[in-house]
């Protein structure tokens, strides 16, 4: 298995740690162009992986990532139609601002694209990623495309019409779960507790409630019941919550991003 992916930026290098993570893709089977910035070859020096500045290149790999930026997309595209003319490697870009159906545009309605979104958590193999196929793809290249996905966590099928609220949710949740967990641990240190050990025990508690949900299937509200005696120490800090509008904070910040 050879891997090509253009772009080693947040998500590029989020996904190429993954996937040497996993130990199922070794360095030398995966081929990276970077940008300008120079963030791929200072990732290159700590993890080994192959650098190039040649599109011609990707002729040998069995499938190609683009996690650049979006106006780039079409571009790349262009120019790899070029150079591939007739070889059929998948492609699938990591890009939420060019759709499926931009990309056929480009590559033809025969050939095998994908339109991903993962988040961040790739980079440790627990990554939630949604993912759109081109119409006509082989059931070949879709178990590859899905193959190279699971080695990095979670990948979910969707349709085009949701994939913005999936990569909001998905993509844009995680930020909202740091700076939640960064103002739990500013109230434990406001009340005592050492900085890192506040980090440790809000990060913990996080990730294991939300395996609790997934792993028991039940409704985050009975869960949250489940902690809350009456009278107690919990329902009060709820409480506290709901009156600076919490529930809505979370929502709005959903809504806003969808129509922005």
């Amino acid at each position: 298995m050879t891997i090509g992916i253009f772009g080693a930026g947040h998500m590029g290098s989020a996904m190429i740690k993954g996937w040497l993570r996993s130990e199922a893709i070794l360095p030398q089977e995966l081929l990276v162009r970077g940008g300008r910035r120079g963030t791929a070859q200072a990732l290159q020096k700590e993890l080994n992986f192959k650098l190039t500045d040649d599109n011609h290149a990707f002729l040998e790999q069995d499938i190609i990532f683009l996690a650049v930026n979006t106006p780039l997309i079409l571009p790349i595209l262009n120019d790899l139609k070029e150079i591939l003319q007739d070889k059929i490697i998948p492609i699938v870009s990591v890009s939420a601002g060019v759709s499926v159906k931009e990309m056929q545009a480009v590559m033809g309605d025969h050939y095998p694209l994908a339109q991903a979104i993962p988040n961040t958590p790739v980079q440790i193999n627990q990554g939630m990623t949604g993912i759109v196929y081109s119409e006509n793809i082989t059931l070949k290249n879709k178990e590859l495309i899905q193959r190279n996905f699971n080695y990095l966590g979670e990948l979910v099928e969707i349709t085009e019409d949701k994939i913005g609220i999936f990569g909001t949710l998905a993509g844009c949740g995680p930020a909202f779960v740091d700076v939640f967990m960064e103002a739990l641990s500013d109230g434990a240190v406001l009340n005592g507790m050492d900085r890192e050990m506040a980090y440790h025990v809000a990060a913990n508690m996080v990730a294991s409630s939300a395996n609790l949900l997934l792993e028991t299937g039940k409704h985050p509200g009975e869960l949250k019941d489940g902690v809350t005696s009456p009278g107690g120490t919990t329902i009060k800090g709820i409480t506290a919550l709901e009156k600076e509008g919490f529930r809505y904070a979370t929502i709005n910040a959903i809504d806003t991003i969808m129509k922005s």
